[in-house]
């Protein structure tokens, strides 16, 4: 991974939008902070796009869409996207599953989460899973006492012995039924709402990120770059990043912002 400071500036011009984890990418010490908020902003002001990717559920990500200063959101690892039109005052959702796979798929992941924790000792269903529509996250460590490294392990163990996908953030292992995930999403939003195709423009956009359920992400953008707590997880990367910045969390994905802002304007 080479410092943040060796992204070349002809390529910084050229960038038309960031897509970013939030967990830990945006967010510092479990909080957003004014620094990485003002970046976002700063971004979509000089018509730079800004895309959240994230574990988050389907509630918050309605919220994010809404309020916050972005283009639209992916949520719950890839089973959606949406896009608030502002214009005429409408949320578009795109799901990968309809209605009664998912209905049926949280039956399930319910009953597969009580297993988990009666198994796991110290493991909690999260405090957001009220507010998911499509998966089942497992907190390690935003609200419980953190968890050692096996006990992470035999989650995700239980999650592929019951036939579901299980990836690892950096505070919990979201779990679910269906053939989808965050890069298979990023690219049909990047089709439907910002018309480009990123197979063929994937070198226009950047991608932020902090953990190993970000390592396709980061395997598929050219200009991927960890905010520098990815370190932590340096031994689970199957693919690093090209880049990382000097800060942690938020204050690292406005490093990243600041350096576009700067090789935009020219300043």
């Amino acid at each position: 991974m080479l410092p943040i400071a060796a992204f070349p500036e002809a390529q910084l011009r050229v960038v038309r939008g960031v897509f970013t984890d939030i967990d830990d990418t945006l967010t510092t010490d479990g909080r957003l902070t004014a620094e990485a908020y003002g970046a976002m902003e700063a971004l979509q002001d000089v018509g730079v796009a800004v895309i959240p990717i994230t574990g988050r559920p389907a509630g918050w990500c309605d919220h994010i869409a809404r309020m916050w200063p972005v283009s639209g959101v992916v949520g719950e690892n890839g089973a959606f996207y949406f896009h608030y039109d502002r214009d005429v005052r409408r949320m578009n959702r795109r799901y990968v599953d309809a209605d009664d796979v998912r209905a049926e798929n949280r039956r399930r992941l319910m009953a597969l989460g009580a297993d988990i924790v009666k198994a796991v000792p110290g493991a909690a269903i999260s405090a957001d899973q009220a507010y998911r529509e499509t998966d089942l996250a497992i907190d390690f460590c935003e609200d419980v006492a953190p968890l050692p490294p096996e006990s992470i392990d035999r989650i995700v163990a239980l999650m592929v012995a019951a036939g579901a996908t299980a990836k690892v953030s950096s505070i919990h292992v979201n779990g679910w039924f269906g053939d989808y995930d965050k890069l298979t999403m990023t690219k049909l939003f990047a089709a439907d709402c910002l018309g480009v195709d990123l197979e063929q423009a994937q070198g226009a956009y950047v991608f932020t990120g902090d953990s190993p359920n970000d390592a396709p992400m980061f395997a598929f953008f050219d200009n991927a770059v960890g905010v520098a707590n990815v370190r932590d997880f340096a031994d689970r990367l199957t693919s690093p990043p090209a880049y990382i910045t000097a800060g942690y969390g938020g204050a690292g994905f406005a490093e990243v912002a600041a350096l576009i802002r700067d090789a935009q304007s020219g300043g």
